[in-house]
């Protein structure tokens, strides 16, 4: 009975989070058009998206350890409730007038910073709740929560923006903070607080991570992949919007990424249905040359039927990548320092995201001028070079032999 009651509180929490991650994506939708109705910029919607991530990056680890040493219901009410803020900060300037880009940047980077503190203090909660058992149950649904921004919102902005302007988004986006911090505060209440448990010290952390990765080269080329990954990944994320919105309006846009995201939602069905059982480096490669291959047509066709096409196929890619990625690093690290060298490689894997909003939006807009192609046009050569990019390296992870002997491992080293 005590386990039922633990389940219907981590509903709760997961049915706070779940709405306010919409909320988030019907924000980040709706400043993306805003921005480029106002200032016909890539790199100004870069800018923003970086602005948003940065915080979350580098706050990461100081958060997870103060989610370790306080009370992490009490951590997920001040980091939604201020990350409200922020937002309430566009909102007031656009209410005024009109809000400019420094406004939006300094709006954005105050609820990153704010949100930094829920993720690490809503996944440990989830262990506070649940048995391991219950926890399989659920983790479906918390990635499903975790992809909402992406799978809901931008159909739903799309739709909203039909109906109103960007100010009816930001508002709904407020009113999502205030379901999630009731939600912590009743399974708050029913909760005791653990004892504080001590992690060590982030620099040692770091410094243990990297000599369990240094100590397979082939680790070390892994990780480097996945941080090219997600720089290509980050490349089509930014530019994806200033690409159709060039000859889209936004209920347009809304669609085609809702229906681009959905190729990730499959490709993970069909992975778990039939799964990844040998032959993981040859899988990683053709999944990742094939995800390039989609990139490309992604930038060479101005059709938006095409582009949905072509992006639902790459994100379709990106669950097998991931899995081989996860396997082939997760079963050659010694379990006693999965977790050291896990933060690491998060955090060096994520470092992709970064690079791709500082310099892809930028060099969109700068390819759009020479010529006057447009930035929708700058936009679809930067694609078109990190499709490149991704399908040539994606290639050569068959060369090494080191990448290659990871996968000879004892089939009981398994997890």
């Amino acid at each position: 009975m005590k386990e039922n009651r633990n389940f219907r509180k981590f509903l709760l929490l997961w049915s706070g989070e779940l709405i306010s991650a919409i909320g988030g994506g019907l924000t980040s939708f709706g400043l993306g058009v805003y921005i480029f109705r106002q200032t016909g910029s890539a790199a100004s919607m870069a800018l923003v998206t970086l602005l948003g991530f940065l915080p979350i990056l580098l706050l990461s680890v100081p958060a997870g350890v103060l989610a370790d040493r306080y009370d992490r219901r009490l951590l997920m009410m001040i980091g939604d409730g201020c990350s409200a803020l922020g937002v309430l900060y566009i909102l007031l300037c656009m209410l005024g007038g009109g809000a400019t880009l420094p406004q939006i940047c300094v709006g954005v980077f105050v609820s990153a910073v704010c949100s930094a503190l829920l993720e690490p203090s809503f996944r440990a909660t989830i262990t506070d709740l649940l048995t391991k058992e219950e926890y399989s149950k659920a983790s479906g649904l918390v990635s499903l929560a975790g992809s909402a921004r992406y799978l809901f919102s931008p159909i739903l902005a799309g739709f909203l923006l039909t109906l109103g302007d960007i100010k009816l988004l930001l508002i709904i986006d407020i009113c999502t903070f205030f379901l999630t911090i009731i939600g912590a505060a009743v399974v708050r209440k029913g909760m005791g607080t653990q004892a504080p448990e001590r992690r060590e010290a982030f620099f040692q952390s770091m410094k243990a991570g990297w000599r369990v990765l240094r100590a397979k080269k082939g680790i070390l080329l892994l990780v480097a992949v996945s941080s090219g990954i997600t720089l290509f990944m980050g490349v089509l994320q930014i530019l994806a919007e200033p690409r159709i919105l060039s000859f889209a309006d936004a209920k347009t846009l809304g669609t085609a990424e809702t229906i681009c995201a959905c190729g990730m939602l499959v490709g993970s069905v069909i992975l778990g249905v039939r799964g990844v059982k040998r032959r993981y480096v040859r899988t990683l490669a053709l999944s990742l040359m094939a995800a390039g291959i989609f990139m490309l047509g992604f930038g060479l066709f101005e059709r938006i039927a095409l582009l949905c096409v072509f992006g639902f196929l790459f994100f379709a890619m990106l669950p097998f990548a991931n899995n081989c990625l996860d396997y082939l690093i997760r079963t050659n690290i010694p379990e006693s320092a999965q977790g050291r060298a896990w933060g690491l490689i998060g955090f060096l894997s994520q470092l992709g995201y970064a690079a791709a909003y500082a310099i892809s939006g930028t060099a969109a807009d700068v390819l759009g001028r020479i010529g006057d192609r447009g930035v929708g046009q700058g936009a679809a050569l930067v694609i078109l070079t990190a499709g490149i990019c991704l399908t040539v390296t994606a290639a050569m992870l068959l060369l090494p032999k080191s990448i290659r002997n990871l996968e000879h491992i004892n089939q009981s080293e398994e997890i």
